[in-house]
Formats: structure tokens, sequence, C-alpha cells
């Protein structure tokens, strides 16, 4: 079992910065990867970014260039840092950490942080 807690949503205008972060209970090695989900009212949950064990990195196409995922494996914990805000950027983030044992993969996810972005 793996908790993860997660803080930094908030409201922010077009434009701005938010910086989420995500401690786990135990030991990001213990995971295949980490990162982070989003999912807007009326929209299917997806991948935003996310970093592998072995520290290859990952971005949706909709953020490179704005967001940048980075951890601190000495602290179990990841961040997304979100610059240039736009609206459509505007969904609950979710902190995901995944394994995958005999070929099933496992996922935990922490309870989700609300970003809005919003003149």
């Amino acid at each position: 079992q793996a908790q993860l807690v997660e803080s930094g949503g908030g409201l922010v205008q077009p434009g701005g910065s938010l910086r989420l972060s995500c401690v786990a209970s135990r030991s990001i090695f213990s995971f295949n990867a980490m990162g982070w989900y989003r999912q807007a009212p009326g929209k299917q949950r997806e991948v935003v970014a996310f970093v592998t064990m072995g520290g290859s990195i990952n971005y949706a196409d909709s953020v490179k260039g704005r967001f940048t995922i980075s951890r601190d494996t000495t602290k179990n914990t990841v961040w997304l840092q979100m610059n240039s805000l736009k609206p459509e950027d505007m969904a609950v983030y979710y902190c995901n950490a995944f394994t995958i044992q005999n070929g099933v993969r496992y996922d935990y996810w922490g309870q989700g942080t609300q970003v809005t972005v919003s003149s």
C-alpha cells in the first residue's frame, strides 16, 4: 500500500503559475513511475506528466514548454510546476504512482487538488 498526499492547488489568473506537490508514503524508487493526471468537468482523466523510476520524463503535448515535473527522491516528493496557465488547464489534478507486478499494473492516487484558472 501507499499513500499520496497532494498540495498546492488554488485559484490563479490566466498566465499565472502554481506548483503542486505530492508526497509519497514510501520510496519513489518502489514505483515504476510517478506523476500527475488531471480531470476537467465532463472529461476523462488524462495524463499530464510523469517521471519513471529511472528518471525519464514525459509530458502531454498540451503542457510541453509550460509545465515541469521534478522530484526529490530523498523526500519521496514529486512536484509539478505549472507556468503560463490557461483556462483549459483548469481541472482537478491527481498525483499518481504505479507499480507493475507479474504484468499487472497497480495504481495509487492522491485525493486530488483543484486548479482554477480564471480572471
